[in-house]
């Protein structure tokens, strides 16, 4: 990922570095490596071949237009992770909107020693926060957007997911320049999903000219809401009441409990959601032990929910360590 370097204050155009205060510790490569995992191509791209300079960067759409922000971590030896945005924006005012849903998206305000010393009580956890402190849990730059991932991703590898978002970005997403290379596009917003996507015919398979490779229930479950969402039919933002975004969302077809707690979790920034029947959890909990072996499968999620319980309020940190567990 390469770009030119520009400091100091908001100069001509809106270009401006900033510095990204955080509580340590911070879990930068965990937060870099699951966004790098998930980047959507010409919308968003990674560099972490450095493991001392980590790089995220991506386009969005700020209130006066276009922009693209990139976050630097280094690491210092003594104090920890150090970040500096680099912004590239229509106009100098932009700069307090792209800070707020930079910090929303890497979890910069959480409180990690809190977070930290309740986990570390359970003894099958201890071990996991001593291995990642100040473990954090992404957020987003776009409400809308986080849906509609959350949606595309549902039964399906985060692998498939990013392949199927990067084809919907390159079909509906909006043209844009940037300083960085391979940033060529904005997320489609959910009017330009319903524009752009055609409905399944009913009876037609998947086939390679479809834009959503998708069963086509999936995709009409994923065309309503966007419409829904489009219309103000479905409101999905920071502001509004955890329970009540949940039964919103409950309430659409093919939404279910997962999908419901994960967009809180990560819309929100809800520190307490608790994803019920996730396999990866699961295979975390037993690859720690949290889970016996001879746990069998149809009880494993309804064993490991219980025992969860003794992690509130901070479940979605919870499950952050148990991702971790199961991959590593």
């Amino acid at each position: 990922m390469t770009r030119e370097t520009r400091m100091g204050a908001p100069q001509t155009g809106g270009r401006a570095d900033v510095d990204l205060p955080v509580r340590q510790p911070f879990d930068a490569p965990g937060v870099f490596a699951f966004l790098a995992a998930r980047a959507v191509q010409g919308v968003e791209v990674a560099d972490l071949s450095d493991d001392r300079r980590l790089r995220y960067a991506r386009t969005l759409l700020l209130p006066h237009g276009p922009a693209t922000v990139e976050v630097v971590a280094s690491r210092a030896p003594r104090t920890g992770w150090r970040l500096t945005a680099h912004l590239e924006l229509a106009s100098a005012a932009d700069v307090d909107p792209a800070v707020a849903r930079l910090r929303h998206l890497l979890d910069l305000d959480a409180d990690p020693v809190a977070v930290d010393h309740a986990l570390s009580a359970d003894p099958s956890l201890a071990p996991l926060v001593a291995r990642t402190p100040g473990i954090r849990v992404p957020g987003t730059v776009d409400p809308h957007e986080l849906v509609l991932r959350a949606l595309v991703g549902q039964q399906i590898s985060v692998s498939a997911a990013r392949t199927h978002l990067s084809r919907l970005a390159t079909a509906c997403g909006t043209p844009t320049t940037s300083d960085v290379l391979g940033l060529t596009r904005l997320f489609p917003t959910p009017a330009q999903v319903v524009a752009g996507v055609p409905g399944p015919v009913p009876g037609d398979p998947p086939d390679a000219d479809r834009i959503l490779r998708l069963p086509g229930q999936a995709t009409r479950g994923i065309l309503g809401v966007c419409r829904a969402l489009a219309d103000g039919d479905l409101v999905v933002d920071e502001g509004v009441d955890a329970d009540r975004l949940r039964s919103d969302l409950l309430a659409r077809p093919r939404i279910g409990p997962w999908t419901a707690s994960y967009v809180a979790m990560r819309v929100l920034g809800d520190p307490d959601a608790w994803l019920d029947g996730d396999v990866a959890l699961v295979a975390g909990a037993r690859a720690v032990g949290i889970l016996d072996a001879d746990v069998p499968r149809a009880a494993a999620s309804r064993v490991l929910a219980a025992h969860a319980a003794r992690w509130a309020p901070w479940r979605s940190y919870a499950a952050m360590h148990l991702w971790l567990a199961a991959i590593v």
